[in-house]
This record gives C-alpha cells, structure tokens and sequence, in this order.
C-alpha cells in the first residue's frame, strides 16, 4: 500500500523554470498528461503542446506565453503523479511561487485548472503590456538590500530566503544598485534575472489594476487543503474575497517564499514534493528542480527537516514514486 501520511507540502515553481520541450515526456508516455495539453490549448486558443515542444522559445518566454504554459506542465505532473499513486498520497497543503501560486490553488481544487488558465493568461498578458524594468538577485537579506534599492528606486520584489533578495526596477537602475552592492560587499555576486518587468513591485500597479477585474470574473472555492499566500507569507483564508484580494496585491508586493516555507515546516510537514518546470541543460530528463536548492537552504541550521522529492518530468516523477512504494513496502515487512 502506497504511504498516505497527511503531512505533505506540494509546491509549484513560478517563472523562469520554463524550457523548450517542457512536456513532451510525459505527453509521450501518459494519456493524463496529453488530455491536459489539449484541454489547456482549448481555453488558451492556440496550440500550447506545440509551443512548449518546439517553440520558437523566444514566444514561450513571453510572459504571456509563460505562465499557462508553466500551469499546464505543474498540473499535468501533478496529474499523472496522482494517477500512478492512485490518490494516496495527499497532501495537508500547497503552495507556489509566484505564478506557482496558482497550480496550487488548483492543486487544493480552490480553482479549477480551467479557470486558473484563464487568469494567468490574462495576467500574463497585462504584465507584460503595463509592466517595465528588470530584477537581479542579490544573496545578501532583505534589509541588507532594501536601503540600497530604495535609494535608486528600486524595490523589494522577493523574499526567497534570508540571504537572497530579489530587487526589481529600471535597468540602469539596478545597475546602480548592482554597483553599489558590489562594492559595499565585494564577495556578494549579484545576478540579473531574465524577465520582461519588474514583477512584483511598484511597476506592476498598472497591471495589477487591470487584472483586478479579471479577479472579480473568476469563481473560487474554499480550498480543500491550506494554501500559503506569497503576499502575506502565511496561509489563505478560505473565503473567495480573500483570496481574490491576496493574488491582487501579490502581483506589486514582494513574495515572501521564505516565510511560507518557515510556516509550512512549523506546522510539522516531513515531506515536500515539487511539481512542474525544470532548469539547467538537456532534454527534460536532465533538468533539475527549480525550487529544491531554496527549499533544502531553507531547512539547514533548524529544527525542521522534511524529505524533499521532484515531480518535474518522467524520469523523476517516477524515481519518487518507486521510492514511496519501497519504503511502504518496507514499512509493511517490519515487524511490529
């Protein structure tokens, strides 16, 4: 029997995990998977399977292309992982970066998938439009950063860990906070991020005003499980409104990554499983999770620990799941 323990965390990476081929394993071997493809190239209007596998990939990485891209591999992985699983391994909450933020709200079945393609389309395409400037990494914390930010008008973007900061603003003025950065602290490498704004910040209000009503359209349910919200750092309230108003003000508000791990951990989670997207080199099999480097950082030097796997495409989607199967199988044999 498949280990069904209540305490697992599903998260979801946002923006930047996305690469050319993303997919096209799970579509190869898995009728779930290819069923979401399809129903996500219906809503979207275009032929999204086509996209993610061949590209061009200068279009895939248009925000407006991105983010329901990212939403339909996050689920399809979710997906299928719940077919081989049979539905046992169920999760006590979920949570998202970013645009993540979304498959987990699908995840939690506060949204349907439909409706979440929808929206982020939508979002996608406002961003893109209304929004401008740039954002770099910084691995210094947050109130290391934010005077220096906030001196060439720049601003908080992310809270990934106590360490690293994303900033977002003009290019030229992030250089200038780049520099000032570099030569305050010497060793501390900043790293600028390839996006088509400064997301979270300031320069996304205009955006944020227009996707208000794109908000108001949609139809939320109260979640089945706890979702953490980007904006806050902890947990949704169950009510629609409440939700509706979080994912508006998360699209100009910094997203406290960090603080929705430190909550999910305190709550006892012992294992964390990561669905969609995918970074470094190769075909889909070789690519590694975006969101695992953060989130073991985010357990060193504390009480809390919890096993993490991927669920990013086939090789390790099923890797994680003979792994859950041998350790149920194992727990059965023990003597009691």
């Amino acid at each position: 029997m498949i280990d069904t323990r209540q305490n697992i965390l599903f998260v979801f990476p946002g923006q930047g995990s996305q690469y050319l081929g993303m997919g096209q394993d799970l579509c190869q071997k898995y009728e779930t998977a290819r069923n979401i493809y399809q129903q996500a190239g219906e809503v979207v209007g275009y032929d999204i399977q086509e996209l993610c596998f061949n590209g061009p990939e200068e279009q895939l990485n248009l925000t407006r292309h991105t983010q329901p891209a990212l939403l339909t591999h996050s689920i399809a992985c979710l997906q299928v992982f719940r077919e081989l699983t049979e539905g046992r391994m169920q999760p006590a909450m979920a949570a998202g970066h970013s645009l993540g933020e979304y498959s987990a709200l699908v995840a939690a079945d506060a949204l349907s998938f439909e409706d979440a393609l929808r929206l982020v389309q939508q979002r996608g395409e406002l961003m893109g439009a209304h929004g401008e400037g740039e954002m770099t990494a910084f691995p210094l914390g947050i109130d290391t950063v934010r005077p220096i930010a906030e001196r060439f008008h720049c601003a908080v973007a992310g809270c990934n860990l106590p360490e690293q900061t994303v900033i977002g603003g003009r290019p030229e003025d992030l250089a200038r906070v780049e520099e000032a950065v570099a030569e305050a602290f010497p060793r501390k490498r900043a790293v600028r991020l390839k996006t088509e704004g400064a997301f979270h910040t300031y320069y996304m209000v205009t955006a944020a005003r227009h996707y208000r009503a794109v908000l108001e359209e949609a139809e939320f349910d109260a979640p089945d499980i706890r979702v953490l919200s980007n904006f806050t750092g902890g947990f949704h309230e169950p009510e629609a409104e409440s939700i509706r108003s979080r994912l508006f003000f998360q699209l100009f508000h910094p997203v406290l990554w960090h603080a929705n791990l430190q909550n999910a951990l305190a709550e006892g989670i012992d294992m964390i499983i990561e669905f969609g997207g995918g970074i470094g080199p190769g075909e889909p099999d070789a690519k590694r999770p975006n969101l695992e480097g953060i989130i073991k950082k985010a357990m060193r030097g504390t009480e809390h620990a919890a096993e993490y796997l991927a669920a990013i495409n086939c090789q390790s989607l099923e890797s994680a799941i003979d792994g859950i199967l041998n350790r149920a199988n194992t727990s059965q044999r023990s003597p009691k």
